[in-house]
């Protein structure tokens, strides 16, 4: 009996050092996945810090990439991260100590002193008492700035018509080439009506409002009939436009959204403008697409040859693997990602930044160059940067997390790093997209103004408006004088040479 009891409570004994293993097992089980928790808190209380300083930044903050950093002694890529952090600490100590603040006092320019070539309407002033028997010394000259208000005016085209001897008919001169047929409207007006909308972004009904304090009333609709009818017209020029760009060897793409107006849905909905931009050309093209996916781009870039420079937008890699493409990637867009981690782990950022800027300060020096010794010059200054760059992001990428914000601009870059060291490859190729992107920022404050399109043709009309101005302004043409022209000599231009009417090869008279 008692060797029962004994074996029992032996039993028992071990159940119960079983019973609180297996408490103890399961607290530290908890204990694990509470740490976990804790950790993955702390990823997303930096996370939201960053957040919320990226947003004060862009509520009340500047919002310039620009940033000064002092000079980067390379052999630092030699040192640990800790080292270099302390070294990069010593160094703001001692620039703190030994900067002392000057102010100098700028020299006040002048006053602006008005063109040469305005015209003069000069108004005399003489004094109230009387200047009999006075001789006159000489005179006061002040010079003000001044301008007529807008007018309308009639345009009167008077043909004489003479009877022709033996009763052989009628001479009269020919009527000059209208672009709409019977159109109240000159060629100045109707190119003013597009420069308003799509240059100075002002929507048709503002115009429309300026016209009636000017004291002439037209209706919207006839407003909007010119429009749709000049779209018509210049169509065939939008199309050469395209085809040019096609054919060039070198073209930056982006694309930039746009709401557009479905009337059967009675609602808008998000379409693009696909941006295509050829620097040796100096053209821009607009295409506008329904949607961002990966047919989109196809109707230009289908039958592409050459170099391709884009941002890292995953539509561009269906092209990234044809044998006739050459991907590039864009460093401005590389070092955004690094600028925004400056509020993250500003060391990591500055570091990396600096070494861009070097790239960019290469580009600067290289400008006038050629572009053979363009590129002999970057392969001799710019690759070694690239390559400690490169380095340098293998060797702390594995440092830092992956979702924080220089672990983004770390995968960003390796993950293009190839496409990003292409521009080596021709002088004549660009460091960064940021042009095609200058292209696209009149849409935007258009966008602002007048909302949306009012159909995807109304969209298209746009597209090729756009195209029109956005190369008028790369080649620094007069976008009212230029399209004036085109409207006087469209209509009896012909097919073939529409080249001839692009913005690049218009002369404005002198």
């Amino acid at each position: 009996m008692k060797n029962e009891l004994n074996n029992l409570s032996k039993e028992a004994l071990i159940q119960a050092i079983l019973k609180k293993d297996l408490e103890v097992q399961n607290h530290k089980i908890e204990l694990k996945e509470k740490d976990v928790q804790i950790e993955k808190s702390k990823v997303q209380i930096e996370q939201h810090k960053e957040l919320i300083a990226k947003l004060q930044r862009l509520a009340f903050g500047t919002k310039s990439e620009r940033f000064k950093v002092a000079p980067i002694d390379p052999d630092q890529l030699k040192l640990s991260f800790e080292e270099l952090t302390a070294k990069l600490a010593e160094q703001e100590d001692e620039k703190t100590v030994k900067e002392t603040v000057t102010f100098e006092r700028k020299k006040h320019p002048g006053r602006h002193k008005l063109p040469d070539n305005l015209p003069e309407h000069i108004v005399i002033i003489e004094p109230e008492a009387s200047i009999k028997g006075l001789v006159k010394i000489g005179e006061e000259r002040t010079e003000i700035l001044e301008m007529a208000p807008a007018k309308f005016f009639k345009l009167v085209i008077l043909r004489p018509k003479y009877a022709l001897a033996n009763n052989e008919g009628v001479l009269i001169g020919d009527m000059p080439s209208r672009p709409i047929e019977k159109c109240l409207a000159g060629d100045a007006l109707l190119a003013h009506l597009l420069i308003g909308k799509y240059v100075d972004h002002l929507p048709l009904y503002r115009q429309q409002q300026i016209f009636k304090r000017l004291g002439m009333k037209i209706p919207s609709s006839t407003i909007d009939g010119w429009v749709r009818q000049l779209g018509r017209l210049l169509e065939p020029l939008y199309d050469a436009m395209v085809h040019v760009v096609m054919q060039n060897g070198y073209l930056q793409a982006d694309e930039t959204p746009t709401r557009v107006l479905d009337k059967s849905k009675d609602k808008c909905h998000l379409g693009y403008y696909w941006v295509y931009h050829a620097p040796l050309k100096k053209m821009v093209v607009f295409d506008y697409q329904r949607s961002r996916n990966k047919a989109a781009p196809k109707k230009i870039l289908d039958n592409f040859h050459g170099y391709l420079q884009t941002d890292g937008y995953a539509v561009y890699n269906q092209y990234s693997y044809k044998k006739e493409v050459t991907h590039l990637a864009c460093w401005a867009h590389a070092r955004r990602y690094f600028e925004q981690a400056l509020l993250q782990d500003k060391i990591r950022a500055e570091f990396t930044m600096h070494k861009i800027q070097a790239l960019y300060k290469i580009e600067r020096e290289a400008k006038e160059f050629t572009a053979t010794q363009r590129k002999s010059y970057r392969l001799e200054k710019a690759l070694p940067i690239i390559n400690e760059i490169g380095k340098y992001i293998n060797q702390e990428n594995k440092n830092v997390l992956p979702k924080s914000s220089i672990g983004k601009a770390f995968s960003y870059t390796a993950k293009l790093w190839d496409n990003l060291q292409h521009y080596l490859y021709n002088g004549d190729l660009l460091i960064d997209n940021n042009l095609v992107e200058n292209s696209i920022r009149p849409n935007a404050l258009g966008r602002k103004n007048y909302l949306f399109a009012g159909s995807d043709k109304g969209a298209k009309r746009s597209a090729m408006f756009y195209s029109f101005f956005g190369t008028c302004k790369m080649n620094g043409i007069n976008p009212q004088e230029w399209l004036s022209h085109v409207l006087s000599n469209i209509a009896d231009h012909k097919v073939n040479k529409l080249y001839e009417l692009f913005p690049q090869s218009f002369k404005p008279k002198m």
